[in-house]
This record gives structure tokens, C-alpha cells and sequence, in this order.
């Protein structure tokens, strides 16, 4: 592309991580003397995470700290953002609080083995505001805990239900990022034909929420809050002109807010998950590279694959170092030497 500056090669930039899992042998463990859902179960030496009627395999790096330091050497990732996937702490009944703590300790527990390399997001028990908000202060408190998982549904609940609001007041007041991760989809019985739920499934999870929360008024009530979709949005922003429509010129669904839901949306920070340049390009267009963060939701999916499709679409340097790094900083609240 002409006049694009390149002064840095692929290899040797800066990059932060800003979607990264780990598991805990413990927590699997746990899951393993389940005969509910969520547990775990072992067929043929291989392990597999059953929630409610989604069966996936467990790999062996999803517990692995040092191979996900050596992907992360490998892609060039300075720094990732741990959580833990899911299932959430919710699905546990009247053990979330202490699923929850375990969780949050686990993930605070590597950070402090790796300070250098690794931040982390705090699970929450959704029994009760009151649970919620303490263990969110709780975990918080361990160094390098820096945001929070939000679940796209909460046990088949939407997170902008009234229960779960006093998250987002709680999340703006304290400058902490929430990240909207897909759970098991609402629509799971209609993407599981063909073993959708995770190409679309998961997707329509995360648009249906990230929808109900601005059509809830939350990102009108809360204008400094830090939200983030991953995976470029789900299907919302390619979706949000005909929102726009129905809600501005037929007047559906838009009694909590002021605006054109488009104008929300583009108060969303965005992560890379997308297989395909084409994608992150769009959202890239559509709420600006300052808005984008680099992403990679490993271990399912290796890195060098998200840098590809990033590098493919021939950014501006100043959006590349936006995009890689930049973003994350300032969203996180990081000092600079962390990008030294």
C-alpha cells in the first residue's frame, strides 16, 4: 500500500495478549468428581469439558504455563491476559464463592511466578450483588488482577439483567475493564448440528448480549466504563445498521437510550480473534484502530494465525503499535516498561 511506513518487521514488535486461557489441574480435578454439568470426563486418555450439552476437548497446553510462555516467546507476546474460559463460577451452585476464590487464586498465583509476563481477569460468583462485590474487591486486591471475566450469559441469564448491574457501576468506578467471553450459548440446540456452537454459536452469544447491554441504557448510564467484545464484536457490528434502523426510524427497543445503538457500539473496545484480516479491518474501520487490541484467545487458537491476518491487512505503523500494544497499555493502566 503506498505511504504506509513499515519501519519494524513482524517479528520483533511489541505485542500484549489481551485473551489468553489457562486451566488449573486442580480445577479440572474438581470437575472430574462431577457427575453434573460442568465436569470433566475421560475417554481414551483424552479429557473432555462437558457443559450442560456441549462436549469439548481439553488440550494439553490449556494447564501449561511454560508452553504457553514458549507460544508466547514464539508470536512475540510480551505480556498475555489470563482467565480462565469458562464454565464460570455461577454454574456451580452453592459452591461459586469458593469456586470463584480458587479460580481467582489460581490465576493470581502464576502472575506472581511471572510478573513480567502475565496479567490476569477475576471470575465472579453471581449469587447475590453482595457476593459478587466482594469477591470482585477480594481478588482484585492480588497483584496483577486487572479486569474482569463477564460471562455473554450468566447460567442462561443476560449480564445487563438487574441483578447483575451493579458490576458495571462497580467496574466504572474503579477504572476495570470487563471482557464479555462467550459462554455456552443460549443458542446451542440451534448451532449444534454440523458443531456450530463454537463458529456461531458463541458469536451470537456475545452479539445478543453486548446488544441488551446498550439497548439497556448501560453504556449510556456508565460513559466511562471499559467494555470489551472479543473476536471483533460477534456478528454486532456488522449487524448494526439494521439495529440503527429498527431502532431510530421504527422506534424498537430503544426506550433506555438517546442515541443510534451505533453510537454505543463505538465505545466498545474490540478484540483480534478473527480467523480472517477482512474482519479486523472492518471493526478496525468502524470504531478506529484505537479501539482495537490484539488478541489471541490461546490456546485455541496459535497466535502466529491472529498476527497473519493482522499483517495481512497492511495497517499504518502508528495503527500496527496501536493495535499490538498501545491499546492494551492504556487500557490496563500499564507503565511503560512494560513495553521496553
Amino acid at each position: 500500500m503506498a505511504g504506509v511506513a513499515r519501519s519494524a518487521p513482524a517479528a520483533s514488535r511489541v505485542r500484549i495478549d489481551c485473551q489468553s486461557h489457562l486451566f488449573s489441574e486442580e480445577f479440572l480435578r474438581r470437575l472430574e468428581k462431577r457427575r453434573d454439568s460442568p465436569r470433566v470426563e475421560r475417554v481414551g486418555g483424552e479429557r473432555y469439558l462437558i457443559v450442560g450439552p456441549w462436549r469439548r476437548r481439553i488440550l494439553p497446553k490449556h494447564t501449561d504455563v511454560q508452553a504457553k510462555l514458549a507460544d508466547m516467546d514464539g508470536a512475540g507476546i510480551r505480556l498475555a491476559v489470563l482467565s480462565i474460559n469458562d464454565p464460570g463460577p455461577e454454574l456451580f451452585g452453592g459452591d461459586s464463592t469458593v469456586v470463584a476464590r480458587e479460580l481467582n487464586d489460581f490465576i493470581a498465583d502464576v502472575i506472581s511466578r511471572h510478573p513480567d509476563r502475565f496479567l490476569g481477569l477475576a471470575v465472579l460468583p453471581f449469587d447475590s450483588p453482595e457476593a459478587m462485590l466482594e469477591e470482585l474487591e477480594r481478588a482484585t486486591s492480588r497483584p496483577g488482577i486487572r479486569g474482569i471475566l463477564l460471562y455473554s450469559n450468566i447460567n442462561g441469564r443476560f449480564p445487563d439483567e438487574e441483578p447483575f448491574r451493579p458490576l458495571f457501576e462497580e467496574a466504572e468506578r474503579r477504572g476495570l475493564p470487563l471482557l464479555l467471553h462467550p459462554a455456552c450459548p443460549v443458542t446451542y440446540e440451534a448451532t449444534r448440528g454440523y458443531e456450530m456452537a463454537a463458529g456461531l454459536g458463541l458469536m451470537f452469544d456475545t452479539t445478543i448480549a453486548l446488544c441488551r447491554i446498550i439497548l439497556a441504557g448501560l453504556l449510556e448510564k456508565h460513559t466511562r466504563l471499559k467494555l470489551v467484545c472479543p473476536h471483533t464484536g460477534g456478528a454486532l457490528p456488522y449487524l448494526i445498521g439494521r439495529v440503527d434502523h429498527q431502532v431510530m426510524v421504527l422506534k424498537r427497543g430503544g426506550q433506555h437510550i438517546r442515541r443510534a445503538p451505533s453510537y454505543y457500539l463505538k465505545q466498545v473496545w474490540f478484540d483480534t480473534v478473527n480467523p480472517l484480516g477482512l474482519g479486523i479491518r472492518y471493526v478496525s474501520q468502524f470504531a478506529g484502530p484505537h479501539k482495537l487490541l490484539f488478541a489471541s484467545d490461546h490456546p485455541w487458537v496459535d497466535p502466529r494465525l491472529i498476527i497473519e491476518q493482522i499483517e495481512s491487512q497492511r495497517f499504518p505503523e502508528a495503527d500496527l503499535e496501536r493495535i499490538y500494544w498501545r491499546n492494551a497499555r492504556e487500557l490496563f493502566g500499564l507503565k511503560s516498561e512494560v513495553t521496553q
